[in-house]
């Protein structure tokens, strides 16, 4: 089992940056591929970033390449989402996972989410 924490999310005007982490803990982090997800109201929850364990590999949604980075601190067991030139549209829930590979459809743990909000 792995335990997700988010935090860092907010309310920030269009433009601005956030910078979401995800602190885990439980089994071995650095085993983990890691993930952030997002959820806005009436849609799916959908795809942000992914990275792998050992930092090798990130994976990005179209809708926020170049504008967010994905990254990682396995001796703090923490995963973060810097995410610079905000949209209105990047408003949701942000979620972090937790999986073996960081393909998109292999992540079996799950945080509780953190809300970020982008106003225009």
């Amino acid at each position: 089992q792995v335990q997700l924490v988010e935090s860092g999310g907010g309310l920030v005007q269009a433009g601005g940056s956030l910078r979401l982490s995800c602190a885990a803990s439980g089994r071995t982090f650095s085993s983990y591929a890691m993930g952030w997800f997002r959820q806005a109201p009436g849609k799916e929850r959908e795809f942000v970033a992914t990275i792998s364990w050992r930092s090798t590999r990130t994976y990005y949604a179209d809708s926020v390449k170049g504008r967010f980075t994905i990254s990682r601190d396995n001796a703090k067991n923490t995963v973060y989402l810097q995410m610079n030139s905000l949209k209105p549209e990047d408003t949701a829930v942000y979620y972090c996972a937790a999986g073996l590979s960081p393909t998109p459809g292999s992540f079996d743990y799950w945080g509780q989410g953190t809300q970020v909000t982008v106003s225009s």
